[in-house]
């Protein structure tokens, strides 16, 4: 068994200080310099012109391009190579704080649900199940879903939207690889994830199972001080199932990427501390227009919907491999909107008794409005 170092897969965004002055003081309490050969006299009495200060920023934006460069050529270079990429310091440890502490107030709130299941995650060839249920010795999350227009959570939406701005940057950048072979123009929602501690866990399986459009998982964790070897959790993938295995730690601020298909097959190991992390999904759009088209094709034969409040209960909560009826407020004003229609009776119908279909979302960059034969994916969520 072969087990990747995360040397190999880790890569660190710091922005680095160009200009940092080492100061002491003296027993004056003058603030002094430690290298005499600076005048300051001139140092503050220099002018910044309109043209110099055009000249700075143009130097900062260029560098902060070089860097996101290398970030999505390094994303390229791994999804291609392991099918899975680790980025760590993805957006600080100031923005991460914020978006840590509104995931706790959400969770304190009580405003999430046991994680459910549509289909067997462990056998992704089994039949889809027509109701949608829970059981915690496949998975033991509690999961909110989050567009991120929703009051207290403008931080999360702050992350998916530069998750965004990667994901289309990889999508269309020159030679990416196996990433050009997609389409991706849409996501799913946020799926805002807590394992509560005392060994919950998720069971191996796979996101995409059955070609429902989902192409890439991307993952974002909010976990200070994690110590897998005190508190587990670690996020198993097996890219190769039965020769290689690659253990990835929940730690705080770092974002994954991998392929939601059937050549990552994943676990989350029983978590003895609470854990916490921010799932979304993007879509291959010719893929997932297969999969809306099936679904109204099968809904032509199958009429059989249940319009009852126990399916409206479950709308609020179901997990990304379930696909329900639900309501999608209005997309952030930061971020281009997606267009979405109202489904016809026979759209609804599909989105009702299809479980295998994903939800649409907008996306900042890579968003596009949505054709007609896409309108039942306007009301429909899907759950890995």
């Amino acid at each position: 068994m072969t087990i990747y170092k995360k040397k190999d897969l880790i890569h660190k965004i710091k922005l680095k200080n160009p200009h940092k002055i080492n100061i002491q003081k003296d027993s004056n309490k003058m603030i002094t310099s430690s290298n005499p050969s600076i005048d300051y006299n001139k140092f503050f009495k220099h002018t910044a012109h309109p043209d110099n200060a055009e000249q700075y920023f143009r130097d900062l934006l260029d560098e902060r391009e070089r860097r996101y460069e290398d970030l999505c050529r390094n994303i390229i270079n791994d999804m291609n190579q392991y099918g899975l990429s680790v980025v760590d310091d993805f957006l600080g440890p100031e923005t991460g704080l914020k978006i840590l502490n509104e995931v706790r107030s959400m969770y304190n709130a009580g405003a999430f649900q046991d994680g459910q299941l549509q289909t067997d995650q462990t056998n992704p060839t089994a039949p889809t199940v027509p109701t949608v249920r829970g059981d915690k010795a496949v998975r033991g999350d509690k999961i909110k879903w989050v567009v991120g227009n929703e009051t207290g959570c403008s931080n999360v939406r702050y992350l998916t939207n530069q998750i965004d701005s990667v994901v289309f940057r990889v999508n269309t950048m020159k030679d990416n690889g196996i990433l050009g072979k997609y389409d991706i123009r849409e996501r799913t929602r946020a799926m805002v994830a807590c394992y509560p501690g005392s060994g919950t866990h998720y069971v191996m399986h796979v996101d995409n199972p059955s070609k429902d459009g989902r192409v890439i998982t991307a993952i974002y964790y909010l976990n200070i001080n994690w110590d897998a070897r005190e508190s587990g959790g670690i996020l198993r993938i097996r890219p190769t199932p039965g020769t290689t295995v690659a253990d990835i730690e929940p730690k705080f601020d770092r974002l994954i990427f991998f392929w939601s298909d059937g050549r990552n097959p994943h676990e989350v190991q029983p978590a003895h501390r609470t854990r916490y992390a921010i799932t979304v999904w993007y879509f291959d759009a010719k893929e997932r227009e297969e999969a809306l088209n099936r679904a109204l094709e099968k809904n032509k034969t199958n009429n059989a919907i249940n319009n009852g409040t126990t399916q409206q209960d479950q709308d609020q909560h179901t997990e990304p491999d379930s696909t329900t009826k639900s309501s999608i407020p209005p997309t952030p004003a930061s971020s281009s909107p997606a267009s979405s229609t109202s489904s016809s009776s026979s759209s609804a119908a599909a989105a009702a008794t299809l479980a295998t279909l994903p939800a649409t979302m907008s996306t900042g960059n890579a968003n596009v409005a949505s054709n007609s034969s896409c309108s039942a994916a306007a009301s429909s969520e899907i759950c890995t």
